[in-house]
């Protein structure tokens, strides 16, 4: 039985590795004689490159959770130090995490204190094997340039292959959306904690449809980040990759479900811009905790898994395969996708996606697959033989 122990791997602070490098025994130095890593073992190592590069804290986060599964793989599976990995190592890695073995695995996000946390939550599709291995493939690289390993068996390693379109596919129409707001409002409401989580996930859903940010945007935003500047325009302020701010247009549904959803944690309607609670709050408790991310994705996506149950019911196929595979992400490609095909202009969009490249927006300018097919054959496309 494995043993999932907890794995210092916080940023050190900026003087910390530098001033203590000269100090501390057994370092790697280089030909100058200078040293090039403050690193005693692999896991000071994965600190060192955490704290070398300048990530927000979602990117240091998603580091953080695949460098501990890779470390105590290491050290539970592989029985070994970075040193002593080869090709035929890393290659193991890459098809243990396409399905890891039970013990490894729990649904529940217990914190990683906690004896009852396991790495993975299922088995990881091909992107989320290719992002993994290019997280592992970073530090040891990371660990070659500073002379903490001599030799790099990751440069033998090839990439995983994942699918890759030109397309956006992953979206949902507004049918799909129509079945997934009347499953949010049709949850019941038995505690006061259903239904403060009832408000709270209809809010979820609505927002991230209407203004297409990104999960951690939102989630990561305060209460004070929904305003008005007193002309009747109502704003998101989000702060996107890259920690680069940004606003957002606020429709009014997404402002009334903002509204309810207040109410139904017994605060004012409207707050001040100035407001520091958390925008999106633990329905468990009234301290004002402010959710993970990986909360609000759960409670979307058993969202989307009674919105299936229902368009299936109602025979919409197409629906309900869509509702099955969607998850929060989904919720921006779809606003996306429906204000391109609606003749929204791609600059707009950009601005709002928060995109460097107008090239990324682009990508939602399509239609689905039927109205293709609809608007050829509709347009005489049958007797052109």
């Amino acid at each position: 039985m494995p043993v999932f122990l907890p794995i210092e791997l916080d940023p050190y602070p900026e003087a910390g590795p530098d001033q203590a490098a000269a100090s501390r025994p057994g370092i790697y130095r280089g030909a100058d004689d200078e040293p090039v890593t403050s690193a005693r073992n692999d896991a000071e190592l994965a600190r060192e490159y955490i704290s070398h590069g300048e990530l927000s804290p979602k990117s240091i986060a998603n580091l953080q959770k695949e460098l501990y599964r890779f470390l105590t793989w290491c050290r539970e599976e592989a029985k070994k130090t970075f040193q002593q990995l080869n090709v035929s190592d890393l290659n193991a890695y890459k098809e243990f995490i396409r399905n890891p073995p039970p013990d490894w695995v729990c649904t529940t996000k217990w914190p990683r204190n906690d004896a009852r946390y396991r790495p993975f939550s299922g088995p990881l599709s091909d992107t989320s094997r290719r992002q993994s291995m290019i997280a592992i493939k970073g530090l040891l690289a990371f660990a070659e340039h500073t002379g903490y390993l001599r030799r790099n068996p990751a440069r033998l390693v090839r990439n995983v292959r994942a699918p890759h379109t030109s397309r956006i596919t992953r979206y949902l129409t507004p049918a799909a959306l129509g079945y997934a707001l009347a499953a949010a409002e049709a949850n019941h409401a038995e505690s006061d904690a259903a239904a403060r989580q009832r408000a709270r996930d209809r809010f979820l859903l609505i927002a991230f449809a209407q203004t297409g940010a990104r999960l951690n945007e939102i989630v990561g935003a305060r209460m004070g980040s929904i305003y008005s500047e007193g002309d009747g325009r109502w704003w998101l302020d989000v702060v996107g990759k890259g920690n680069k701010p940004r606003r957002l247009p606020v429709p009014p549904a997404t402002l009334a479900a903002y509204r309810d959803y207040r109410r139904a944690f017994g605060l004012l309607e409207q707050t001040s811009r100035g407001d520091t609670m958390p925008l999106v709050l633990s329905s468990r408790t009234r301290d004002h905790v402010r959710v993970t991310d990986e909360a609000a994705s759960e409670a979307l996506k058993a969202i989307f898994q009674q919105a299936a149950s229902a368009a299936a019911a109602q025979g919409d196929g197409d629906s309900a395969s869509m509702l099955r595979q969607a998850s929060p992400h989904w919720l921006r490609h779809s606003m996306l996708t429906n204000h391109a095909n609606g003749g929204v202009q791609l600059k707009t969009l950009q601005d709002t996606a928060g995109h460097a490249n107008i090239a990324t927006t682009a990508a939602y300018l399509h239609k689905t697959d039927k109205e293709r097919h609809d608007e050829i054959l509709g347009s005489g496309g049958r007797g052109i033989l």
